[in-house]
């Protein structure tokens, strides 16, 4: 009985791996037909062991019953990437972003509906912003976490509308779908994003999407500064580093 129980369970777990790579395939979430027919699982089979891995934040099911790798295999992946790859790569981007533009230089990756500051560099002066390693931040109030929302389109904003009832840090946070929308879409399609004090008051930053060799983000390039210090003039020099890294990452855009 013992052996059929772990037979049983290896099974399970090969499916479960089977789906997950299925989805791993796709730009975009996809169906339970297709990842039915790609695994060669009956579809009752298959939607059964999906929502166990949804239950567990492996798989992620959107509002059409769509299906796409969930938070949890994200930051799983992101550790694996960034420890081998990312923070070694972006440092010496970083810090000679900070030297030239004399401001904090952040790395940021996204965690389900939060983005977490994973590498900073700062400048050799009193006044600075200092974010810490580790902290989080929700997504609507970062200039990263808008072009990472802007990114997903309409829909996805509106699911983390409301998922998170868009709460306000400041007088300046966008708390409405319409603005948050708006904003979100506009920076994604020009490539760049601001956080106008909407995480703190008296903080502007200046944000940028960082991608891997897959294409897909893996994470995102911010510099902070006191508002008043804060020059848009800045956006050639942070999109140039970050286009810089996504390309050592293997990045080439079609």
């Amino acid at each position: 009985m013992a052996g059929k129980q772990s037979d049983s369970r290896i099974q399970v777990i090969d499916r479960a791996a089977a789906l997950m790579d299925a989805i791993s395939r796709y730009s975009k979430p996809v169906k339970l037909k297709m990842l039915s027919a790609d695994t060669g699982l009956h579809p009752s089979t298959a939607y059964r062991i999906l929502n166990s891995l949804t239950d567990n934040r492996f798989v992620e099911r959107d509002s059409n019953g769509d299906y796409r790798l969930g938070p949890r295999m994200l930051q799983l992946s992101n550790r694996l990437h960034t420890d081998i790859d990312l923070r070694a790569v972006a440092l010496p981007h970083m810090e000679a972003l900070r030297d030239k533009l004399g401001e904090t230089v952040n790395l940021t990756i996204r965690e389900g509906d939060v983005v977490i500051y994973f590498e900073k560099v700062t400048p050799n002066r009193m006044m600075h912003v200092n974010q810490i390693v580790g902290s989080r931040a929700p997504l609507h109030v970062t200039a990263v976490g808008k072009l990472m929302l802007g990114m997903g389109g309409e829909e996805e904003i509106r699911a983390y509308a409301q998922r998170t009832n868009l709460p306000a840090y400041t007088r300046n946070t966008l708390s409405s779908l319409d603005a948050l929308t708006e904003a979100c879409i506009s920076s994604y399609q020009r490539g760049y994003s601001l956080d106008d004090e909407e995480a703190e008051l008296g903080v502007g930053c200046i944000g940028v999407l960082i991608h891997d060799r897959t294409g897909k983000v893996t994470a995102g390039l911010s510099v902070s500064a006191p508002i008043e210090r804060r020059k848009i003039s800045w956006i050639e020099d942070i999109q140039a580093a970050g286009e810089a890294i996504s390309h050592q990452l293997g990045y080439r855009p079609e």
